[in-house]
């Protein structure tokens, strides 16, 4: 008995010490928190979200407050940091990408949640509509129906030979499905045959690249939300070209990326907040899709290739990488 009580002190101890910073930041008068979570490290968001709401005059520790919470690549931690956001009793959960948003909204179906951004929210089952998201989610879609055939055509231009593209999807995204949908409704408008790889994870990189050789697959679009710098490297390897939705990943050495303007996105989730702080319901605030797109060539990883890109692609877009 004398252990366990013994126990519970140390264990309220540490509890106690990891709450310091925020019962010293909160006190007095309790600040609107709002709880960031992240699949990765979010530190381009934070840059560009902070941003939009110095424009709308919020100041972290003057009238605005944050917690984070990253699963730093581990999806299946998700649940378990939502739930201690909820339990923390922020006053909006910022949720960035699919998984974030999912695992927040199985977390709380009271707290606000801003969408910053999901793949396809009404494809997911997130929200109903687009106009009335309906619940307590709102905020940012990540993507719009065309995106599938519109990376199909870049990849064509960029490749005139291409006959067979692999797909390579986060089988615990949830937005996987709508993702895969999009390349196969445009790979049989272009007559492209698609090949889909479910990974679920990095750890089945291996398998999944020698599946994509052994198929004779031309190039391989990789899932936003997958880990990128082990797909690189095995890119170079096998000489494949990858081709991604997120902007950071041609600057990190992928073909190409075609994807919304995420920092548009990222500075326009503090207009929600701003919303919802002065009252206004998710179920009401209508879910905006992205207006800005960019195309980033990588033109280092084209000559690693051996690829020569047509002057028209390049032309178009909106950043070489030399």
């Amino acid at each position: 008995m004398h252990f366990h009580t013994k126990r519970r002190e140390f264990i309220t101890l540490l509890g106690g010490a990891a709450a310091w910073p925020l019962v010293a930041r909160a006190q007095p008068p309790r600040l609107p928190t709002i709880g960031i979570l992240s699949t990765g490290k979010p530190e381009q968001f934070w840059s560009e979200f902070q941003a939009g709401l110095r424009e709308l005059g919020y100041a972290e520790g003057h009238n605005i407050a944050f917690t984070f919470r990253s699963a730093e690549g581990k999806l299946e931690s998700l649940r378990a940091l939502a739930g201690e956001l909820v339990r923390l009793k922020v006053d909006i959960i910022v949720a960035i990408q699919t998984p974030s948003v999912t695992a927040a909204r199985h977390a709380t179906t009271e707290i606000p949640i801003v969408m910053a951004p999901a793949g396809d929210p009404v494809g997911t089952g997130l929200i109903s509509s687009l106009a009335r998201p309906g619940g307590n989610i709102t905020g940012l879609s990540g993507t719009a129906s065309e995106i599938g055939a519109k990376t199909l055509e870049l990849i064509r231009e960029a490749l005139p030979s291409t006959r067979r593209v692999a797909v390579m999807a986060n089988a615990p995204d949830p937005f996987s499905i709508p993702f895969i949908q999009q390349i196969e409704h445009g790979g049989s408008a272009l007559g492209i045959a698609i090949l889909t790889i479910k990974v679920r994870g990095a750890q089945e990189y291996d398998a999944a690249f020698a599946a994509v050789i052994k198929e004779g697959a031309d190039a391989v679009i990789v899932q936003g939300s997958l880990p990128r710098h082990p797909a690189i490297d095995l890119g170079l390897k096998h000489r494949l070209p990858l081709i991604s939705g997120s902007g950071l990943a041609a600057r990190e050495g992928f073909l190409l990326s075609f994807s919304p303007n995420q920092n548009d996105l990222y500075r326009r989730a503090a207009y929600y907040i701003d919303r919802i702080l002065k009252g206004a319901r998710p179920a009401d605030l209508p879910v905006e899709q992205p207006t800005r797109y960019e195309l980033v060539v990588n033109l280092k990883t084209a000559r690693a290739l051996g690829l020569e890109i047509s002057a028209t692609l390049l032309a178009r877009a909106d950043e070489v990488i030399e």
